[in-house]
């Protein structure tokens, strides 16, 4: 009998981890996606990630993790703070939460277990580097590693869009045939409005960057 393929997709309702969802829906015979409430500002995003998992028929699965929003101090989780619209040069944009990629994972990883599921995918990538440490492929292939051996089970951590920029991202999104379903109904955007989003926080500047090179490269016939 043929092995039935599970995987856990780690999901928030934005451009990267919707993206992920319906590569992991390709590539895997079962799929979940799993989010956490970790006290972010934008309660919405949560209300996205659901309508989107149920357009992909997909069980979706909510976690409070809100002790992360009370022990760090950041833009998407302190109502008093202000996104940044430029990246600084010397130190972490204010939208870091450390230690979230840490957390996701490894909570995904004891419900996975608690599955029978093997297969961990995330949104991450390191080709438009925004200064998050934890979204780095040296970080994940060590987690992978220490989530393997804490729980004695055999995990992958599948990053599909590790080495793609943005352009590559709508590029992908316009393969899987969700173009427009991530272009208008995903929360991307730091100050919470869905679609286009805000257009200035550093979110929107790289989703539209993005997508104005990918409309122009497809309208050349180059996509």
């Amino acid at each position: 009998m043929k092995e039935v393929k599970k995987a856990l997709v780690v999901f928030s309702g934005g451009q990267d981890s919707t993206t992920c969802l319906f590569w992991a829906k390709q590539q895997f015979d079962e799929v979940e996606a799993i989010s956490f409430d970790y006290g972010q500002k934008h309660q919405l995003e949560l209300q996205v990630a659901e309508a989107i998992a149920v357009k992909a028929n997909v069980p979706f699965h909510v976690y409070k993790l809100d002790l992360l929003g009370q022990i760090t101090s950041n833009a998407l989780t302190n109502a008093d703070m202000e996104v940044e619209e430029d990246k600084p040069a010397d130190r972490p944009p204010n939208t870091l939460v450390e230690g979230r990629n840490m957390l996701f994972l490894t909570y995904a990883a004891v419900y996975a277990k608690s599955k029978g599921i093997h297969h961990l995918v995330t949104g991450v990538g390191q080709a438009d580097y925004s200064g998050y440490p934890d979204c780095r492929d040296e970080f994940i292939r060590s987690l992978n590693q220490t989530l393997n051996l804490s729980m004695d089970y055999p995990y992958e951590i599948h990053t599909p869009l590790m080495w793609k920029n943005k352009m590559q991202i709508w590029q992908l999104a316009d393969e899987l045939g969700v173009f427009d379903l991530v272009r208008n109904e995903t929360l991307t955007c730091y100050n919470g409005i869905v679609g286009d989003g805000c257009g200035h926080c550093p979110a929107c500047k790289l989703r539209r960057n993005g997508l104005g090179h990918y409309l122009k490269d497809r309208k050349l016939g180059n996509g």
